[in-house]
C-alpha cells in the first residue's frame, strides 16, 4: 500500500456524513485524495509510456487497498508516440521564437527543419476550399479561436482543424501544419491532441501554437505577408506497446452478473499531469465504488473501469468492448467521469421510454445538489459511447466545464487548478447516481 493512502484508509472512518442519504460517516475527500496520489506519485501518463506502466501499478494496488472485491487488468496493443522537442521561429522579417507544441501523432521534421513562408486560414473549411496554387510548398496557418462554454460544446466546432487539417493541408501541396490551440486560455500555453493521418496523402508535420502567439505570428502576417519561418520537430512512433485497461469490482449482493459500469481514463498528455484530464475522473469512480460498499453490498455489481489510451482515440475502450462483447447485454449501465472537476449542473440519460419515471426519481435525489434535469439524448462520456453505440444505456452527470479548455492538454493541467469543494458535490452526485442504479431491478433498455 501507498503511504500517502494509509491515513487516507484510515479516514474512511473517521470523516463526517456525506449526506443525510447515507448512514455511515465516511471520507468525503477520498476522491481528491486518490487524484492528489495519482498525479503526485505517477504525474504524466502518455500511452504506452514508463508513466503508462506506473498508473497501472499504482491503480491496480489503490483498488486492491480500497476493498474492491475483484481487480484485474486486462491487456491491449497500443501506438506509443513520443513528443520529442519542438522549435518554431520567424526567420523574417521580424525573427522571434514562438510557443508551440506538437500534435499527438504527428510526424517529425528533417533535421534542419522546414523553412518555408506561411499561408493563414480562419478555418479548416477554408482550407479546404483554396487552391493548390495557394498553398504547395507553404506552411499552413488555421487561426481559428475557440470560445468559453458550459457544456464544451464549442470545442466541437474548432477541434476539426486539430484533427484533420494536416490531411487537407498536405492534400494540397503544404509542407507543414500550424493551428491556433484547441483551447480557450489567453495564457502562452500551448495545447496538444490527437490528430490523424489518411494512408493515401502524404504525412506532414503538425503542431499546435498558444493563443497569444497566434494572436502575433497572425499580426506579423498581417504587417508582412512575406514572412518566413522555420519548424523543428522531433517526434517519433516507435513498436507497439502494451497497455491495460485497470478493472475493479463491488460485487452485486442479489444480481451480481448485473453490471453498472462508472468508468474514467487513466492515460493522460504528457505535459501536465493530467490532474483536470483525467485524474480527477479516476479518483471520483474508485471513490464512488468504495464508498457505496463501506454503507453496504450493492444488489447490483458496481464494475470501475479504468480506460487505457483515451487520448490516443478510445484504443482501451474498443479493446474493453470487443473483450465483453458476449456481455454487454448484462451491462445495465454505463457513465464516465472525463470533463474535468467542475461542479456537476446538469443530469442526463439517454433510456428507453418505460424507464424515464426512474431517471425523474434519480433527478430528485440529484436537486439538493443544484443539479438541474437534462434531456434524454446523454453522450455518456468518451469510452462509454463505444458502449453506447453498442447499445448500452447511459447517463451523463454534466460538469460545468467553463473554465476547463484553459487547461486542457496542456502543461497547466496540474493538481491546483482542481477546487476539492466541487469535488466533492461531484462524489456526491455520483454515489447518489450510482447507489440508485446499482439497487433498482430497472432495465434501462426498456
Amino acid at each position: 500500500m501507498m503511504k500517502s493512502l494509509k491515513p487516507l484508509l484510515l479516514s474512511l472512518l473517521l470523516s463526517p456524513l456525506l449526506s443525510q442519504a447515507n448512514p455511515k460517516p465516511f471520507n468525503e475527500q477520498l476522491a481528491y485524495q486518490l487524484t492528489e496520489s495519482l498525479t503526485t506519485e505517477v504525474g504524466p501518463r502518455l500511452a504506452g509510456s514508463p508513466g503508462d506502466r506506473a498508473s497501472v501499478a499504482w491503480a491496480t494496488k489503490n483498488l486492491q487497498a480500497l476493498g474492491f472485491d475483484k481487480v484485474w487488468t486486462e491487456e491491449f496493443v497500443t501506438p506509443y508516440w513520443q513528443r520529442g522537442q519542438a522549435r518554431l521561429e520567424i526567420l523574417s522579417p521580424y525573427p522571434q521564437a514562438l510557443v508551440l507544441t506538437a500534435l499527438g501523432g504527428s510526424v517529425g521534421t528533417p533535421a534542419n527543419g522546414i523553412d518555408a513562408s506561411i499561408v493563414m486560414f480562419d478555418s479548416l473549411e477554408a482550407l479546404i476550399a483554396a487552391k493548390p496554387e495557394q498553398v504547395k510548398d507553404k506552411i499552413v496557418f488555421i487561426n481559428k479561436a475557440m470560445t468559453k462554454d458550459k457544456s464544451g460544446s464549442q470545442y466541437g466546432k474548432v477541434v476539426g482543424a486539430r484533427a484533420k487539417g494536416a490531411v487537407e493541408a498536405a492534400r494540397l501541396g503544404a509542407k507543414a501544419l500550424i493551428i491556433r490551440s484547441v483551447g480557450t486560455s489567453s495564457n502562452r500555453f500551448a495545447h496538444t491532441g490527437k490528430m490523424t493521418y489518411d494512408p493515401a496523402v502524404p504525412k506532414i508535420p503538425a503542431v499546435a501554437i498558444s493563443a497569444p502567439d497566434a494572436q502575433q505570428l497572425a499580426r506579423v502576417l498581417t504587417k508582412a505577408p512575406e514572412a518566413k519561418i522555420k519548424l523543428q520537430l522531433d517526434t517519433h512512433q516507435t513498436e507497439d506497446a502494451v497497455s491495460h485497461n485497470v478493472i475493479g469490482e463491488i460485487t452485486g449482493s442479489e444480481r451480481p452478473d448485473e453490471i453498472v459500469l462508472i468508468g474514467a481514463h487513466l492515460d493522460s498528455w504528457d505535459q501536465g499531469t493530467g490532474a483536470l484530464d483525467d485524474g480527477a475522473g479516476v479518483g471520483l469512480v474508485m471513490a464512488t465504488a468504495a464508498l457505496i460498499k463501506q454503507q453496504g453490498q450493492p444488489k447490483r455489481t458496481i464494475r470501475v473501469v479504468l480506460f487505457g489510451n483515451e487520448e490516443g482515440g478510445l484504443v482501451g475502450a474498443r479493446a474493453y468492448a470487443a473483450k465483453h462483447a458476449k456481455e454487454l447485454d448484462k451491462h445495465v449501465l454505463a457513465s464516465e467521469s472525463d470533463f474535468g472537476a467542475g461542479r456537476i449542473w446538469q443530469f442526463s440519460t439517454k433510456f428507453g421510454p418505460k424507464s424515464l419515471p426512474f431517471a425523474a426519481e434519480i433527478q430528485r435525489e440529484l436537486t439538493p445538489l443544484q443539479i438541474k434535469p437534462g434531456n434524454n439524448d446523454a453522450f455518456g462520456g468518451p469510452d462509454v459511447s463505444v458502449l453506447k453505440a453498442l447499445g448500452v444505456p447511459v447517463v451523463s452527470l454534466e460538469q460545468d466545464g467553463s473554465d476547463y479548455f484553459d487547461y486542457h492538454h496542456t502543461p497547466n493541467d496540474t493538481l491546483d487548478k482542481i477546487d476539492p469543494a466541487a469535488l466533492q458535490q461531484n462524489l456526491q452526485a455520483w454515489i447518489r447516481m450510482t447507489s440508485a442504479v446499482a439497487n433498482s431491478t430497472v432495465d434501462f433498455r426498456q
